[in-house]
């Protein structure tokens, strides 16, 4: 019902990066809006959510109810498509991330866990159970997922209610990296990992904002000896340890030793408005020395990884001697990433490195921009059914004018509804201050939320809290 896939539930889903006849999933600020205007439209679906979207709204509904429930969020999460434990991902020869499965890594992903009892599979896997009411896959001709119990997934007794599988993958699924030439259809093997998939499961503690890791609730750790009996005895259940797979690597593939290394490091600030600066390292693992081709590209992604328009791109031509390391500063300047970048911020920097007569090797990083900053201030002490002035403050940090600039502000007990608030144009480096009032009504411990947008940044929040 929280998603409108199947019964015009309350929200619809949308990871395209165009909005236009909605609203972007990253500008929502709570779950009562959304509920609000569901109701009010006649129960038809809101535009538009993503998993965190979702996951807040199954929050609220679920504990109204009673159930007590919080989100989840999974760093590099997968998306097992065709439930054979593996992610598969294609690059062609420069190094182009190409769709050719279903399969996927998201950035992250956020559902829920509800803590309720199991009659079903017994006392063993009462307690936290995984619900998803992102639209993923189908289960049982609809979209929706679990209860899964969340000790049935770190045990790997995945045979068992519901939707067991595909959570178990999204936290331990193994990644498969291919070259794919679309000319021979012929696909080979850069690499494999196991440890990519399910990195800092987190959840919000209780009373504080702080993060929580519950990681080691979902696994054992990554890479030991039980992680990966954990894994064979999931791929057992699934009748997939005696079954012939075509689309799998031969383990000579699997073990197969590149002859280098490679990596990107940060070289400046990884801010919205800056040039981004990188340095690719590669290093000879060999004692002969090594011709290498590398072909490099930048794409703007949504949060799952999926490309959306290509910002740069390169080629070099290198000799490494033995064992040598060298480095290639790597610069994308604001003006050709600006119009291209997605709400999301994000940008995925790969290099294909093509070893003459040796193994290719991909070098990956998927970069975050940082928003510019807003400062709040509370002008006075907070008091019940007494007015108190709020100033927000923000700098335009790039050089070129920001239009169309809105803030919108909430907060639970210290507003009715939401205030927006129309802010002039801003000119290069120029800053805005901007000033409201709030007349709290309860006592306690408030969060301030504010949403600053304009025609180059989009959906910049912070929060503050206020103590009544």
């Amino acid at each position: 019902q929280v998603n409108a896939n199947d019964d015009q539930g309350v929200l619809l889903g949308n990871w395209s990066g165009n909005y236009e006849d909605g609203k972007s999933p990253s500008s929502w600020t709570g779950s009562g809006e959304i509920l609000q205007n569901w109701k009010k439209s006649g129960f038809r679906p809101v535009r538009y959510g993503q998993c965190w979207v979702f996951a807040a709204v199954l929050t609220t509904v679920l504990r109204c109810l009673g159930i007590p429930t919080r989100t989840i969020t999974n760093f590099s999460s997968a998306h097992d498509a065709d439930g054979n434990l593996r992610v598969d991902e294609f690059y062609d020869a420069s190094g182009n991330h190409l769709d050719r499965t279903a399969d996927s890594i998201w950035n992250f992903h956020v559902w829920n866990e509800s803590w309720f009892s199991r009659s079903d599979l017994g006392p063993s896997y009462s307690g936290w159970q995984v619900l998803d009411a992102t639209p993923q896959e189908e289960s049982g001709g609809i979209y929706q997922c679990g209860p899964a119990s969340r000790n049935a997934i770190k045990e790997g007794d995945i045979d068992l209610d519901y939707d067991c599988p595909f959570v178990f993958a999204e936290v331990n699924a193994d990644c498969m990296y291919w070259n794919y030439d679309p000319t021979t259809g012929k696909k080979t093997l850069i690499f494999s990992k196991s440890t990519t998939i399910g990195q800092f499961i987190s959840t919000k503690a209780i009373g504080r904002d702080e993060r929580v890791d519950v990681t080691n609730d979902y696994k054992y750790e990554e890479g030991s000896t039980k992680e990966r009996d954990i894994f064979k005895k999931a791929r057992k259940k699934l009748g997939l340890e005696d079954k012939f797979d075509p689309t799998a690597p031969t383990p000579q593939e699997i073990d197969q030793k590149p002859d280098l290394s490679g990596k990107f490091k940060v070289a400046g600030p990884l801010e919205i408005g800056k040039d981004l600066n990188l340095i690719l390292v590669l290093a000879n693992l060999q004692s002969d020395a090594k011709t290498v081709h590398v072909n490099m590209t930048a794409w703007s992604t949504v949060y799952t990884r999926r490309p959306i328009h290509q910002i740069w791109k390169d080629s070099i031509s290198i000799t490494l001697s033995p064992k040598e390391e060298k480095k290639f500063p790597i610069k994308i300047p604001y003006i050709e990433y600006q119009q291209q970048l997605t709400t999301d911020h994000m940008i995925q920097v790969t290099a294909l490195c093509h070893v003459e007569g040796g193994i290719q090797v991909l070098v990956q990083r998927d970069i975050t921009l940082d928003n510019p900053a807003i400062d709040i201030q509370v002008l006075g002490e907070a008091k019940v059914n007494k007015e108190v002035d709020v100033e927000v403050v923000f700098t335009n940090p790039i050089d070129m004018e920001v239009m169309n600039c809105v803030l919108r502000v909430e907060g639970n007990d210290l507003l009715r509804g939401i205030l927006e608030i129309d802010i002039p144009p801003l000119k290069a480096s120029e800053t805005s201050s901007t000033k409201f009032k709030l007349i709290p009504f309860e006592t306690g411990s408030k969060h301030l939320l504010v949403n600053f947008s304009c025609d180059k940044f989009a959906d910049i929040k912070t929060f503050k809290m206020v103590n009544v």
